[in-house]
Parts: C-alpha cells; structure tokens; sequence
C-alpha cells in the first residue's frame, strides 16, 4: 500500500483528493492546518492540526512510511511549503508543488501591484477613502492603524486591532459578478485591496472593480520553492502522483 499525504485546504487539493479516491494500492491523506473554524473537508481519511514545523511534517512522513508529499497549500502559506520543502528533504520524500496560476491584469483594469501586505497598505491612501480588503482574517491589523474606512470579508472574524473605522462581513466563496457590484455599490466601496491567491472562486471582485472602474491593490504571491516540481492543476498532480507513489 502506497502512503500519499496531501498539504492543504484548496480547492484543489480537495479536487486531488476526490481524483486519488479509490485508487488501488493507495492511501491518501489529506491533512488541513485547521485555520478556519468550519472547512470544507475533502473526500477520504483527513488530518487535522499543524505538525510543529519541519521537524514535526519529517517525523510524521518517517511514522507513516509516506511515499509521497504533494503541497497544495494556499499559494500564501509561504511558511507550511518551507516546511514541506525542509521535511522532504530530511526524509528523501519525493514533494510535488500544486499551485493554481495566478491572476493576469486585464484590458481595463487599474491594478497596483505591491510585494507585501504593509506596501498595500501605504498605497491606499491615495487610491479611495472606502476599502474593501479581502486579504484575509490575519492581515487586517496591517491596515488597522489607516484613518479609512473598511469593508471586511473574511471566513472567520479576525481579531483586534481592525481599523476604526470598519464593517466586517464573513462569508465564503464562490461569489458571483452580480453580487460583487451590488456589495461594492451598496457600501461605496472605491478601492479593492486583495492577494494574488488565483483560482475562479474569487475573481468575480476582480471583474466588478473593472466594471466600475476601481482600483485595486493586488500582494503578489510569494515565489515557487526552486527546484522543487510544480504543476498547476490537478490532473498534472494525479498524473505525478501515480509515477512516484504506484
């Protein structure tokens, strides 16, 4: 019996998941850092908690005899794909990267890129007076300091500081263009401030800033680990899956 252990709550690492399901000979795991309260959870045996680092994830492949590791994190977990990158190393297991393509700028679009949280940040001042920041629960005391005003979105509340001025609105994706412009024009909103996270389930925010003509603020993604494949979707995983853990 072939061991894979899958890192991460996405979409695709469920998809992975769901496509690995009921292959002869192979046991797959999928293990979510539990970061949200109420996730949803992939088809098959789940782990849930974090492994304590690189030494934690080495210790836990050596115990399960893990024949494979594939990292379909959140493209911002910079932190779990170091650990994943250091524990494969240490152990000799073999570590795929699934990472969804990041979002392209587009014919309309008035985008600002930055290299992190605190340089968005410095930029909106001179963008728009209402935000909406869909970076995350834990980003939020970033901006907490900006004499703005915030609309919230975020799966979890997140917790203090926030700014001062703010509404916090938890909800989760999939969401659609026509919500997106009816949210952005009810609150006012003049300036989107997001991640490079990628992927269809967000990108309706994108489209309706384009259609009202907003800026927005797009973190780039931190870079791939080197030499270390990567694939970007998950037929490309199931297929290296099955040529490392058959």
């Amino acid at each position: 019996m072939s061991r894979v252990l899958i890192l991460g709550g996405t979409a695709e690492a469920r998809g992975l998941a769901a496509a690995l399901a009921g292959t002869p000979g192979l046991r797959v795991v999928s293990s979510l850092a539990g970061r949200v309260s109420n996730p949803r959870l992939p088809v098959g045996e789940v782990r849930e908690g974090g492994f304590g680092g690189a030494a934690g994830l080495a210790a836990y492949l050596r115990e399960h005899a893990v024949d494979a590791l594939v990292d379909a994190t959140h493209p911002f977990a910079a932190r779990m794909t170091a650990s994943a990158v250091e524990a494969a190393a240490l152990t000799g297991t073999p570590l795929l990267v699934l990472r969804r393509p990041g979002w392209r700028e587009g014919p309309g679009d008035r985008w600002h890129w930055t290299p992190g949280l605190a340089e968005a940040a410095g930029l909106l001042p001179g963008l728009g007076e209402r935000v909406f920041l869909t970076t995350g629960r834990r980003s939020v005391p970033v901006f907490a300091g900006l004499d703005l005003w915030f609309l919230l979105r975020s799966v979890d509340p997140p917790g203090p500081p926030l700014p001062r001025r703010s509404l916090v609105l938890l909800a989760r994706g999939p969401y659609t263009l026509e919500g997106e412009l009816a949210l952005i024009r009810e609150h006012r909103v003049d300036v989107l401030v997001t991640k490079d996270s990628g992927g269809e389930m967000t990108t309706a925010k994108l489209a309706a800033a384009r259609e009202l003509g907003l800026p927005v603020v797009v973190v780039r993604r931190p870079p791939a680990p080197e030499g270390v494949p990567l694939v970007a979707d998950v037929a490309g995983a199931a297929s290296w899956v099955a040529g490392h853990a058959g």
